[in-house]
């Protein structure tokens, strides 16, 4: 009837009932062809290529550019929590139904985040470098523990988080206006005024929804000085210029960072000691990944056998 295109970077769920039920109603599936992120244009000429009609999307930014070159497009499932990458405005105009699978990476981003936490907190890459360049250094650092953890954003992710990190004995705080109070009390939280948060807090941990909040230099400069900045969200969530200056001139002691306004990153920060950064790999636990292509999956079947197409 038609082609299922996959353009995340690598898809594994390659044998299930979605996809055996998709192939047995006469779909092509056609899994990450290129193997790597896509760029506007490379989904542009995939998309015409095989003028698809349901994709299974990475974060990819799917624009309505894009989505003109498939005029067969019907249904786009996101793997994964964000929307931000596909032009919903575009969908809706054009009739193209998406989904996304905001519950499948929460463990998986939610453990980096403390990861980046803990390492950080003992200065973990620091000594890794200095060793691996000959020097044979005990570095100082601090404990959890002893900590005041803000997370910013309370939802599947941040709630995850407060969970992991309650064993340690820290002090959680959060910052989200929409979360409640009965959540964030079985888990040990207090909900505070992100103003507060960020004067109190020795550990920043955002997992905000994209554009409901932006760390600029006014925030930044409000932070409790010596605190440590952990972002497995959005880039756009902070100031990247902003949160070089508090570096350089140490307001922050560091910084912790799975995400950037423009990826692959290569920009001033990868200069800072007090930096750690990883490729945007939240979601890539082996577990996470196929939890979520699987949800994908049965969301872009559900779709498609809804407009009639399976």
């Amino acid at each position: 009837m038609g082609t299922v295109l996959t353009t995340t970077s690598s898809f594994r769920e390659r044998d299930n009932a979605a996809t055996q039920r998709l192939a047995a109603a006469g779909h092509t599936i056609l899994f990450s062809p290129l193997g790597r992120r896509l760029t506007e244009d490379d989904a542009v000429a995939l998309f015409a290529e095989h003028d698809p009609v349901g994709v299974v999307a990475g974060v990819e930014p799917l624009t309505d550019r894009a989505m003109a070159a498939a005029p067969s497009l019907k249904a786009i499932a996101r793997c994964g929590t964000g929307l931000d990458s596909v032009d919903l405005e575009a969908a809706r105009a054009r009739g193209i139904a998406v989904s996304n699978t905001p519950g499948a990476p929460a463990l998986a981003v939610a453990e980096l985040a403390v990861g980046h936490i803990l390492a950080s907190l003992r200065r973990i890459a620091e000594a890794d470098r200095l060793i691996r360049a000959g020097r044979w250094t005990a570095l100082s650092g601090g404990l959890l523990g002893a900590r005041t953890v803000g997370i910013v954003g309370f939802g599947r992710i941040g709630q995850r988080v407060a969970e992991l990190l309650a064993p340690f004995g820290a002090r959680l705080l959060a910052a989200d206006p929409f979360a409640e109070a009965k959540a964030a009390a079985g888990r040990g939280v207090e909900l505070v005024p992100l103003e507060r948060l960020l004067a109190e807090s020795d550990v920043l941990t955002l997992h905000a929804a994209p554009g409901s909040v932006r760390l600029g230099a006014e925030a930044l400069a409000a932070v409790k000085p010596g605190a440590i900045l952990v972002n497995t969200a959005r880039g756009d969530l902070v100031d990247e210029a902003a949160l070089v200056a508090a570096l350089q001139d140490g307001r922050l002691a560091g910084a912790a960072l799975d995400v950037f306004a423009e990826e692959p990153y290569a920009g001033p920060l990868t200069a800072l000691a007090g930096v750690t950064m990883t490729a945007h790999m939240g979601s890539y636990a082996a577990e996470s990944r196929s939890l979520q292509e699987r949800e994908a999956l049965d969301n872009l079947v559900a779709d498609l056998a809804r407009l009639g197409l399976l």
